[in-house]
Formats: C-alpha cells, sequence, structure tokens
C-alpha cells in the first residue's frame, strides 16, 4: 500500500521524534483536568478549549491542549471512557508502531482544528471517536463487557456507531457535519482503501451467491 511505504519511509527518517506512549499521555492529562475542574470554581477545561476568537487573541496553546478535555459526564463514565481512550490507542501503537500512531492522531487533530477554524468552535470528541473506529477495524472481534457484564465484540459497537454518525450527518447542522468529517479525516485515509476493497469484496459474494441460487 503506497501510505504505508510512504510511512514507512518516513518512520526511518523521522521516527525518532515520535511521542512514546502518546495516549497514555494524553489519557493521563485529562484525568489530570478532570481533576483540576472538580477543584477549580472556574474549571481549568475553560482554559483548554478550543476557541477561534481566544486563538486570535493570542492563546495559540488552544490548538494543542483541547486534546486533553475529558468527557463532559458522570466520574463512572469518565472512568470508562479514558481506560478505553488508552486501551484503543495503545493497541493501535503496538500494531503500527509510534511514528505511525503519531500521525494518524495528528491527522485527527489537524482536520478538527480546520473545522473548528472554520466554524469558530470544535471538541476532541470525534477525535477520540476515531480511535475506537480505528481499533474495530483492526480488532473487529474484540470483546468488551458493555456495562461490565455483558460481553459485546467490539465491531458490533462500532457498526452502532457508524450508523449513528451517518445519522448525525444526515440530520445535522453543516456545522456539525464539517466537524464530523474534518475529525474522521484519519479513518478516511488510513482505512479508506481498505473499506472499499472490503465493500467490493461483500458485492462480489452477494452475486455470486444470487447467481448460485438462480
Amino acid at each position: 500500500m503506497l501510505l504505508n511505504r510512504w510511512l514507512d519511509r518516513l518512520d526511518r527518517k523521522l521516527g525518532r521524534y515520535a511521542i512514546r506512549n502518546l495516549m497514555t499521555v494524553i489519557v493521563a492529562g485529562m484525568a489530570a483536568v478532570y481533576v483540576l475542574d472538580v477543584l477549580s470554581p472556574v474549571g481549568v477545561s475553560y482554559y483548554l478549549a478550543f476557541s477561534k476568537a481566544a486563538i486570535l487573541h493570542g492563546q495559540i496553546w488552544r490548538l494543542v491542549t483541547f486534546i486533553f478535555i475529558p468527557p463532559d459526564s458522570s466520574m463512572l463514565f469518565i472512568i470508562f471512557a479514558l481506560y478505553f481512550y488508552w486501551l484503543a490507542g495503545s493497541a493501535l501503537e503496538n500494531q503500527w508502531g509510534s511514528f505511525k500512531f503519531n500521525v494518524y492522531y495528528l491527522c485527527g487533530m489537524i482536520g478538527t482544528i480546520l473545522s473548528g477554524w472554520i466554524t469558530g468552535y470544535a471538541t476532541n470528541s470525534y477525535l477520540n471517536l476515531s480511535l475506537f473506529l480505528a481499533f474495530a477495524l483492526l480488532y473487529p472481534d474484540f470483546q468488551v463487557n458493555l456495562f461490565f457484564f455483558l460481553p459485546v465484540k467490539i465491531k458490533y459497537l462500532a457498526m452502532l456507531d457508524a450508523a449513528g454518525l451517518l445519522l448525525s450527518f444526515i440530520v445535522g447542522t453543516m456545522a456539525s457535519r464539517l466537524a464530523l468529517a474534518m475529525a474522521l479525516l484519519n479513518v478516511a485515509i488510513f482505512f479508506g482503501g481498505d473499506l472499499i476493497s472490503r465493500i467490493k469484496n461483500m458485492y462480489r459474494r452477494y452475486k455470486w451467491k444470487k447467481a448460485f441460487r438462480q
């Protein structure tokens, strides 16, 4: 695959600059921000979130720090979400190597920043979701315990998420559509060719089965 060959060449030249255990760093940052949000009367997230207006006023750190904003939910869900972000990201880094995983995450960040620059605001929600989708594509039969007791293969959860994303894209505003498309740019770049091949193979099998029945 052309992309893999290109990344391999870049890895040989620039791989030493890759951030090792990137997802551990990001998840640890999210956990720290959550704790500081709880302890602070204003909330640290307010000063870290992506905001085009604030960036134009010199707060350029927001171009990066938005990735450390934890999910806005209950503590139990946040613990589960951070664990799964770490699990998915670590598995991708083990599969691809640190450099390729860095590039994957960076592509999602750039897409999120571009959509935020156009619309004025962005979150890391879709960016983190791209980790889940990549993990499901590489390890479709990996089993998780939903609600801590119901075993489900990750590919089925990914299908539900994909259906929800498609619905969000159809009924959402132009801003939300742009945010969704741009933040998942990394999924399209890294898995687009493989997904197209899978769809073609499924169609061929369907035609073969149909012809066999006739």
